[in-house]
């Protein structure tokens, strides 16, 4: 299988420059000063929790892999999960499908390697939605256009319930038609069924870690936030850029986050200060972070392969 390595390093260099732009157009920060404020006290706690929360996916992916008979080292599993990251701008995400068909040794097959990978995001999906829930009771209580509306916030949150308990009691029924199409999510369902505290519990984590994170990039952007509001909203960013099928959320995450950011006080060069910084720490650190792993696996350590 041959990697598109050119390709990929033109797509990330045109983004990258696509960021770059709207940093300068519509941030109230020069790039200077959006660098400035990453490498504060408050930027680099934040980049640490990144690295923790990445690590904490990454002992989760280690751990599906051993369903499939493939035990590696902790930092082996650690650094081959990391160079997943390298293809996470993609539709989806799907291109970390790609983790376990690289391996030099005993690679998964196709099915195998989608079954975790739909482990995964099935995985976030779930604890995104249990994040996003204080985001949801601000938006239905707080925000100007729901103050008006005639319902009362708990009549808005009860609808939402019922549609959400709806929506799995469909999806429920609907689970051994989609089980029996999809040989790739019985397996990834298989994955869930194992030790579902400890999926549940890194997951969680990971992406709290990422809301404090968030809550941290606020605060250097003079923007006064609670860690569960700001949280939460992430979450919520994450969760629609997800559903909109955009290579990493690109564009979906960003306008929802600012958007959200807006609503809450913030000006629109704040909020557009903060959602950069927030993706360059929680995206873009995890695809350099995830190129350089690629290529020291590929070319050094010899544990993944290129055709």
């Amino acid at each position: 299988m041959k990697l598109p390595i050119k390709q990929l390093a033109l797509a990330l260099s045109a983004v990258a420059t696509l960021y770059a732009l709207a940093l300068w157009l519509t941030a109230d920060a020069s790039p200077t000063d959006m660098l400035l404020r990453l490498v504060s006290p408050p930027g680099l706690l934040a980049i640490v929790l990144c690295l923790i929360s990445y690590g904490l996916r990454g002992l989760r992916w280690r751990t599906w892999m051993m369903l499939y008979q493939r035990p590696m080292g902790l930092m082996t599993g650690l650094r081959l999960y990391l160079a997943g990251y390298t293809f996470t701008p993609t539709p989806g995400n799907v291109g970390e499908a790609m983790r376990g068909l690289l391996l030099a040794q005993k690679p998964l097959t196709l099915g195998q390697s989608l079954a975790i990978f739909g482990a995964e995001r099935l995985a976030d999906l779930v604890c995104l939605l249990l994040l996003s829930l204080p985001g949801l009771w601000w938006l239905a209580t707080q925000t100007p256009w729901m103050q008006s509306n005639t319902l009362s916030s708990l009549q808005l949150m009860g609808m939402a319930g019922l549609a959400l308990g709806a929506g799995l009691f469909g999806l429920f029924c609907l689970k051994a038609y989609l089980l029996k199409r999809l040989p790739w999510l019985a397996q990834a369902w298989l994955c869930l069924a194992s030790k579902p505290w400890n999926w549940l519990g890194l997951t969680l984590l990971a992406w709290s870690l990422q809301g404090v994170a968030v809550w941290l990039v606020c605060q250097a952007c003079g923007l006064s936030l609670s860690v569960v509001q700001a949280t939460g909203l992430y979450a919520m960013a994450m969760v629609g850029g997800a559903l909109s099928m955009l290579p990493a959320g690109l564009g979906g995450t960003e306008a929802i986050l600012t958007a959200l950011l807006f609503g809450h006080g913030s000006s629109l060069g704040q909020a557009a200060a903060i959602t950069i910084g927030v993706r360059l720490l929680t995206l873009w650190l995890a695809v350099a972070i995830g190129a350089t792993a690629l290529i020291y696996s590929a070319g050094y350590r010899k544990d993944l392969r290129f055709s």
